[in-house]
């Protein structure tokens, strides 16, 4: 099958999108991650729009990549100027980037409306621009601005704008569904006119596609069928509007259901790593539900779904998700048949009886119609397997614990906490302040507790989410507290449920510590880690 060339346009077209913002260095980051991906082009940006991309492409002629390009971005030149003496395409000749893309108009409304010159003026403002950087000894792809728009308002035009990019020099010639509306059906008919209609100029086609259909990734896909060897899009979807066409989904479709060869099988391992190493820089949750790379892309919950997977995991997982560096998520809740029970309690060494495993799904339902949820909750989940089993033995014995909030006349909120607890027949009470009720009670407990367990230290709360369960019944109403933590390596969550939040965040604080101990002490055996988010 034909090898597609994947250019990456994340930290130009990407940043368009909302809350979108990098420093140069992180930008350059993001070229090198880009690069271990194996993605052949890096479209860094403007070389001149602003003082952070001069900053970046300073950054990037310092830099060698094992694989990618980098490519400088700009537009045609303007009208009624030379090619040679256009600001902008100095720029990107001087820019040191071995590629160059530059942008021109197709659409007829755009021509009237935003750039107001005649048709022939924008055939030659394409052709000159292409040729004047072609000049330079720059690899020159054109992205051919609303084509699909332009080529419904205009057919012949349309095909006249990039015959002008592909005979000036161009090596690629990009098709942009810029407004994103454009449908599969429509993109494949057009590319397939486009490709013919070239092939005298030896031009590579390309598809660059914006998701405000919801089609995108089905474009881009529709696009290669049809012979476009060159694909555009960003990591994540990130972008203007609704988006970009996203890679993440569009790689591993193209290599594993389309048979191109795009990446080393290695590098399509490190997929989800890289999907998720993009959001963390951006300060996103990584979304569990994205095809390949999310955390619920290869969850099951279903009774007969885990059978099905257990017996084979083809019967309801479309790949491998160790192909896409991925894993496979079992989930605990009411409609768990005795299988996920069983492979849950696989993933955590621990040995279970039909018997056990029976009583233990009767356990989960009851406590799931009080409030629980398992699903979210792998490490309180464990360890209620270990309660089942005999195999449990607690972190510390409670005697009590007290939470004091002030509030003063002068507007300041001081908590307190006190915790009495017992370990290995010692008793120990501690008091400690924090910027809450749940804060103090940590800081108390791990207080008592650190001497003794030193790896409480590494362990972080990362995330704390509190859900009134009958909201009918206002503030006596059931909480139930979420935690997840981490020790840098992994992530795991836990849970308590109680009419009074803060015994319901005492318990999950306490199911999170416990849980942490065990990871520890599995890592410290060298024993494989139980399954869990990251």
């Amino acid at each position: 099958m034909t090898r597609i060339e994947l250019y990456d346009t994340t930290l130009r077209d990407g940043m368009q999108g909302e809350g979108m913002s990098l420093s140069a260095e992180e930008k350059l980051r993001v070229a090198h991650r880009l690069d271990d991906l194996g993605i052949d082009l890096v479209e860094a940006g403007f070389p001149s729009s602003n003082p952070k991309e001069i900053e970046l492409f300073d950054l990037l002629s310092r830099e060698s990549f094992a694989h990618a390009q980098i490519a400088a971005f700009g537009m045609t030149r303007r009208r009624g100027t030379k090619a040679e003496e256009d600001p902008g395409l100095k720029v990107l000749a001087d820019s040191g980037a071995p590629v160059c893309t530059i942008v021109g108009k197709t659409w007829g409304l755009h021509l009237e409306k935003v750039v107001k010159v005649d048709r022939d003026e924008n055939l030659r403002m394409i052709s000159e621009s292409v040729a004047f950087l072609r000049a330079q000894g720059k690899r020159v792809i054109y992205d051919a601005e609303h084509f699909f728009d332009g080529f419904a308002d205009d057919p012949a035009y349309a095909i006249r704008c990039v015959t002008a990019a592909a005979e000036a020099g161009a090596e690629t010639v990009t098709l942009c569904d810029t407004n994103g509306g454009t449908l599969p059906h429509d993109i494949a008919a057009r590319v397939r006119t486009v490709i013919a209609d070239l092939q005298p100029t030896g031009a590579r086609i390309g598809i660059h596609c914006h998701d405000d259909s919801g089609c995108g990734v089905a474009c881009t896909l529709a696009a290669v069928e049809q012979g476009a060897a060159h694909v555009q899009g960003t990591i994540n979807g990130y972008g203007e509007r609704c988006g970009n066409a996203n890679l993440v989904t569009i790689i591993p479709n193209l290599q594993l259901k389309l048979g191109h060869e795009c990446v080393t099988d290695q590098q399509l391992a490190s997929l989800t790593q890289a999907a998720h190493f993009l959001d963390e820089l951006l300060n996103f949750t990584p979304d569990p539900d994205q095809p390949y790379v999310g955390r619920n892309a290869f969850a099951h919950k279903g009774g007969m779904h885990v059978a099905g997977v257990n017996a084979d995991p083809a019967t309801f997982e479309h790949v491998d998700p160790d192909v896409v560096g991925n894993r496979r998520e079992l989930l605990i809740s009411e409609l768990s048949g005795r299988g996920t029970v069983h492979a849950r309690a696989r993933d955590a060494g621990i040995a279970l009886g039909d018997e056990q495993a029976a009583h233990l799904v009767e356990r989960v339902k009851e406590l799931e119609h009080r409030g629980y949820h398992f699903e979210a909750a792998d490490g309180s989940f464990e360890l209620l397997i270990r309660k089942e089993t005999g195999e449990y033995e607690p972190l510390f014995r409670l005697e009590s614990w007290r939470a004091i909030v002030e509030k003063r006349a002068d507007g300041r909120v001081e908590t307190e906490a006190t915790i009495k607890i017992w370990v290995d027949g010692e008793r120990y009470v501690r008091t400690a302040e924090g910027n809450g009720p749940v804060h103090a009670l940590d800081r108390a407990l791990r207080d008592a507790l650190i001497a003794i367990h030193p790896h409480l230290r590494d362990i972080d709360l990362v995330n704390f989410k509190v859900r009134i369960l009958d909201e009918t019944k206002g503030t006596g109403a059931i909480t139930r507290v979420l935690l997840d933590a981490s020790d840098g390596d992994q992530v795991w969550g836990s849970i308590g449920v109680s009419e009074n939040v803060i015994e319901a965040s005492w318990e999950a604080l306490v199911d999170s510590l416990e849980y942490g101990m065990r990871v520890s002490t599995r890592q410290s055996r060298g024993e494989a880690a139980s399954p869990q988010r990251s």
